[in-house]
């Protein structure tokens, strides 16, 4: 996509308190969503670790107040909040927005499903779609004006290799017409998360806003609770590590949010992918590394976001 690609010094082994080592966000403000278990929780561990104040958004506050309370202790940072969010239900993202008072410097858009049983939301949306990307949409643009306040805002769409698997596919996104398949639905929302980014910087970056999207790397944690062994094992094998030992831990799960978040060498950088701490080049088949070039496409974004404002409307 571009001719100047990102390079850091961090690669797919270093984590999230690596990565934000020497960088002090004192005086920033962040919001993780999902932020209770995870790469959630060792991303708003390592901006903690940095000084910011740390709100982890989530479905469970009882788990939440757990994992701020352990940040806490690790990290010595006691600016480590809990706010309800459940991001199917959009009057839960539309009172948490206005709950929200002040600027907001980083947010990370982290929650998520994948491959879930076919689920539609009250409205009748395909539940990963609505989960993975309209809640976040609804979210990040809802609090648009507090990250234009923090003047240099960062926004985080956690994104997959599993976009690779579909684009949004704009006649039928929620599997009315063709038959439910949890994985085409997964790949679906991961794609939308990465056009968002793209959008969303072409809209925002006048305002100060950049917005970039990352596959975290396989990390075992609740998001595969969908997902059986069988299909576990199968998907080590598509990781291009050679097995069981390329999953990452949460920590290294999390450094490419963080680094994606707070590194000085993305400053005025905005609608790109990285993995593995770097940016990332297109995807080469049988590679599952890289991103799909639909899903940097501006035309298409542009569409997904006309389409998502409408479908919130409705």
């Amino acid at each position: 996509m571009t001719n100047n690609r990102v390079t850091t010094p961090f690669n797919r082994d270093s984590t999230a308190l690596e990565v934000v080592r020497g960088i002090g966000l004192a005086g920033r403000r962040a919001v993780v969503t999902g932020g209770g278990s995870g790469i959630g929780v060792e991303t708003a561990r390592a901006l903690a670790e940095a000084g910011a104040e740390v709100t982890l958004a989530v479905r469970n506050p009882e788990a939440g107040h757990e994992a701020a309370a352990d940040i806490t202790a690790t990290t010595g940072n006691d600016r480590v909040l809990v706010a309800p969010l459940d991001l199917a239900d959009l009057n839960s993202v539309a009172a948490f927005v206005a709950n929200w008072d002040g600027p907001l410097h980083i947010l990370v858009n982290n929650a998520g499903i994948m491959a879930s049983p076919e689920m539609r939301t009250a409205q009748g949306w395909e539940m990963q779609f609505a989960t993975n990307h309209l809640g976040h949409f609804a979210l990040t643009v809802g609090l648009r004006p507090a990250l234009v306040a923090a003047e240099g805002a960062r926004v985080v769409a956690v994104s997959s290799a599993a976009h690779l698997r579909s684009p949004v596919v704009f006649d039928d996104i929620h599997f009315e017409r063709r038959p439910y398949d949890p994985w085409l639905a997964y790949g679906q929302s991961k794609t939308a998360n990465v056009l968002f980014a793209v959008e969303a910087t072409r809209r925002w970056a006048d305002d100060g806003v950049f917005v970039n999207s990352l596959m975290p790397g396989a990390i075992r944690t609740n998001l595969q609770r969908y997902i059986n062994e069988e299909e576990l094992a199968r998907m080590r094998t598509q990781t291009g590590g050679g097995g069981a030992s390329y999953w990452k831990t949460a920590e290294q799960g999390a450094a490419t949010s963080v680094l994606v978040a707070t590194s000085p060498l993305l400053d005025g950088v905005g609608g790109r992918y990285f993995e593995d701490c770097q940016e990332a080049g297109p995807n080469e088949p049988p590679s599952r590394a890289g991103y799909a070039p639909y899903a940097l496409d501006p035309e298409a974004a542009e569409r997904l976001w006309e389409v998502s404002e409408k479908t919130l409307r409705a």
